[in-house]
């Protein structure tokens, strides 16, 4: 089963982070506290999304956390889908194609035209799991990022 995630929710949700963190091998990156993700999450103008997958006996299992995006060529908006993670003792059972579904009814719902993520290049079966259910990789575009010092340094506060 998917639900949309609940304030009751973020301590599981944190726990399943670091567990991500843990299997891309940066552990030291999952920074964020159970307070920020539940103000993100629950606080006065969320702006950041979840959703659960549960077994039958209701235990969570995975995650999804995306944020909404939009498309200046299609002037409309998307999901970016920021993690997508289950546990694994539940991988297989179909709950990461469930959040994924979720989330494709939500960009057709809403007239969104895209949902995108990104999947690190040696997570193969990552790869193959998206690639099984239709996406297709952007291979001519590179991810960039600025953080700490760089991101400082750029705003002029360092």
């Amino acid at each position: 089963m998917i639900r949309h995630a609940e304030v009751t929710d973020v301590p599981v949700i944190h726990a399943m982070i670091r567990e991500l963190a843990q299997y891309e091998k940066v552990p030291h990156e999952a920074r964020a506290s159970e307070e920020q993700l539940r103000e993100a999450l629950f606080g006065d103008r969320p702006a950041v999304f979840a959703h659960i997958a549960e077994t039958d006996d209701g235990e969570a299992v995975g995650f999804a956390v995306w944020f909404l995006s939009f498309s200046t060529w299609r002037g409309v908006h998307g999901i970016y889908l920021e993690d997508l993670y289950v546990r694994p003792g539940a991988r297989g059972g179909g709950h990461g194609k469930a959040l994924l579904a979720e989330l494709a009814r939500t960009c057709v719902e809403r007239g969104y035209e895209r949902l995108e993520w990104s999947v690190l290049d040696w997570n193969a079966p990552a790869i193959d799991f998206y690639r099984s259910v239709g996406a297709v990789s952007m291979d001519e575009w590179t991810v960039n990022r600025l953080t700490d010092e760089a991101l400082r340094k750029l705003a002029g506060a360092e």
